[in-house]
């Protein structure tokens, strides 16, 4: 009898061992259960959601104990219980334990928006305005000066109440939902920052007096040139220009000053024009800016490369033709220019 009684007692006892090691494999096998993702997978956590609730959106075939090994598994690995509400999306395979790691740590899914050098800031806020994964909240463009810059304190004040060329081009990370202003008060607050590390650098005598003509200069070479060997170039011949008190000439400048007018197509007409950005009718710097600039061109400016060049002439194939005397200028004008 009494050895009836043990024998029932082991083979109870192995099956609830067996049984338990049967539940605890199910129930550690969900950390490495494969998610049957064919198509970017978007979780969206929103404020007093569960984990239960995140588990019913994922492409897992249930189970009948499906709840009862997911409470489970919860216990032996509490932190995942604790979800951060955010925007997440998959697109590659994932496993069960990947997908509630990256929740509960709030590793929101990571957008970019690159905001290029040598465009307009009306060019940025049509930019800005089409990006879906970011709240529209900007005000009018009219209104960005008011909205960003501090009168006192800003270096990017001036009478004509611009923002154009006060914002860095870089690229800007934002998660799901972030405001777009925000966008651009972050590439406000990176362009003083870098403007004031660069002017500290600045070569002593170089014709400029602010921060603000730098960023004025800045822009125009921004604008001139995408070949970066010839920053430092063209930076040393305004450079010289501005010295010899010269006028900038600079096309760029006279684009800028049409505006939306501009067709595409510059005549002498509208070298003739006299607007405030019309560096071929006015004597120095334009009023502000007229393109964002990058750290490149921003160096260039305040570090011109020292030249005896007066004149440049673009070659057609995106780099110039630089010269010394009006003669040299001239022979290049025909050459590169009327003979094409």
């Amino acid at each position: 009898m009494i050895k009836k009684i043990l024998i029932t007692f082991v083979i109870g006892f192995l099956c609830a061992v067996g049984g338990a090691a049967y539940v605890y494999k199910q129930v550690t096998g969900l950390s490495s259960a494969q998610l049957d993702i064919q198509s970017p997978l978007i979780i969206q956590v929103s404020k007093g959601q569960t984990a239960q609730q995140i588990k019913q959106m994922l492409p897992m075939q249930p189970t009948e104990l499906d709840i009862v090994y997911f409470k489970l598994w919860l216990r032996m690995y509490p932190q995942y219980a604790n979800i951060k509400t955010g925007y997440y999306e998959f697109t590659t395979a994932q496993t069960l334990g990947d997908v509630f790691s990256r929740i509960s740590r709030g590793e929101e899914t990571q957008f970019s928006v690159s905001l290029v050098e040598g465009l307009t800031i009306k060019e940025w806020y049509t930019q800005l305005s089409q990006v879906n994964t970011l709240t529209q909240d900007l005000p009018n463009i009219d209104s960005l000066y008011d909205t960003l810059v501090n009168q006192d304190t800003s270096f990017c004040v001036n009478e004509l109440r611009s923002i154009e060329g006060c914002l860095l081009a870089d690229t800007y990370f934002f998660v799901y939902g972030d405001s777009a202003l925000s966008i651009l008060q972050r590439a406000y607050r990176a362009m003083d920052k870098t403007l004031d590390s660069m002017w500290a650098e600045r070569f002593l005598d170089i014709p400029l007096k602010t921060p603000y003509e730098a960023l004025i200069l800045a822009s125009i070479i921004e604008k001139e040139t995408a070949v970066a060997a010839e920053r430092g170039v063209i930076a040393g011949v305004f450079s010289n220009r501005l010295e010899l008190g010269m006028r900038l000439q600079t096309d760029p400048t006279v684009i800028y000053g049409i505006g939306d007018a501009f067709d595409g197509n510059i005549t002498r007409a509208h070298l003739r024009e006299k607007t405030l950005f019309n560096t071929y009718r006015i004597d120095g710097l334009p009023p502000t800016p007229i393109a964002m600039a990058g750290p490149p061109s921003l160096r260039a400016a305040v570090q011109p490369e020292l030249t005896d060049y007066i004149y440049f002439v673009a070659k057609g194939d995106g780099s110039h033709q630089f010269s010394v005397t009006l003669a040299e200028h001239n022979q290049a004008v025909a050459t590169y220019q009327l003979n094409r």
